[in-house]
């Protein structure tokens, strides 16, 4: 917050007139009050002045979209001037705008991030239940979302969230919580859940090939989400050191994230196409869900690969679809599909 604290400072020095300060980044509840404290110590007396929350959900990949096509804006204002002001401003967007005080602007975004990283958290659980059960966890998803107190969105199993959004405010609203008192356990829950996908995932890996020691794992997919090369929290950076840690050798491709990968993973290859991973790897591995994997070449692949075995941590494929291809696929909460008698 002191970079927060040096910027209203500035701001208090060259203000000459009314202005309104508009916090945007996903802040701690009584950041804007905080704010307007710091502004009416460094300004000029008289002058007047609001302070403002409204807070960005703008999704990496997506950003102008998401700007252009909000589903809400949301402003916390203590003024009729400041809504006034910020009204105006999203008029020609035509997106509903709801008002409140600035302490609930502030705990929206955080209790947004939170509550879609929790349902998240839950369906990959339920994708665990299913492995055992013998369910498909996307059936069970597909049911649950067309109740409309649900809704399928973020119903969809895999590794785990990443990115620097979800960790980051799943953690600052726990903190917040506990230090006002409230025990807010499930948040803690979800993020040792969330970590935990990692070793359930490398367990399925060994199991698929009998043992890690030794083979060779053509990854695809380094960065937390596609369409990005933000390597923050991405689950591949949890996976592939457990690969390694259990003997496996892994050559990786991402079409935009290996530059920004390289300096955070040690030992590993990368190949500028998925047929040159796939190269006398054993096994391919999906961490990420880029819309390129969904067209590859299965044949050329098959004839890179020793076996055709495919373990997918996205479920990126359609699983009927996958039973008529002639591989072992292997995805998550979903039964898996063996292929016997593999021939290359």
């Amino acid at each position: 917050m002191t970079y927060v604290g040096n910027v209203a400072k500035e701001i208090a020095k060259h203000m000459h007139g009314y202005r309104l300060i508009v916090e945007k980044s996903t802040v701690p509840v009584e950041t804007g009050e905080w704010i307007k404290t710091v502004i009416q110590k460094n300004i000029r007396k008289g002058i007047p002045f609001d302070v403002a929350s409204n807070p960005e959900f703008l999704r990496e990949g997506s950003a102008i979209q998401d700007l252009l096509n909000p589903d809400r804006i949301v402003i916390g204002v203590q003024s009729p001037r400041a809504e006034a002001i910020l009204k105006k401003i999203y008029a020609p967007l035509k997106s509903p705008v709801y008002t409140t005080d600035i302490r609930s602007a502030e705990l929206i975004k955080h209790a947004s991030n939170s509550f879609l990283a929790l349902k998240i958290t839950f369906v990959n659980q339920l994708a665990q239940v299913c492995d055992v059960v013998g369910a498909d966890v996307e059936q069970v998803a597909k049911g649950m979302g067309m109740d409309s107190r649900i809704s399928p969105h973020f119903l969809r199993a895999g590794i785990g969230f990443g990115g620097s959004c979800f960790p980051k405010d799943l953690s600052a609203f726990y903190r917040i919580a506990q230090k006002n008192g409230v025990h807010f356990e499930m948040l803690k829950q979800s993020l040792i859940v969330n970590d935990s996908l990692s070793k359930y995932f490398v367990d399925k890996v060994r199991v698929a090939l009998g043992t890690l020691k030794g083979k060779r794992l053509a990854v695809l997919g380094l960065a937390f989400k596609p369409d990005t090369d933000d390597m923050r929290e991405a689950p591949s950076l949890r996976i592939i050191p457990e690969l390694q840690e259990a003997g496996a050798f892994v050559t990786a491709y991402d079409p935009e994230a290996m530059k920004k990968a390289k300096p955070l993973f040690k030992k590993i290859k990368y190949a500028a196409s998925p047929y040159l991973a796939a190269k006398n790897a054993d096994a391919i591995i999906i961490l990420t869900e880029w819309s390129e994997f969904l067209n590859l070449d299965f044949d050329k692949l098959r004839r890179s690969l020793k076996k055709p075995i495919l373990i997918d941590g996205r479920n990126m494929y359609a699983y009927e679809e996958m039973k008529t291809r002639g591989w072992t696929y292997i995805s998550m909460g979903r039964p898996e599909v063996h292929f016997k008698g593999v021939k290359k």
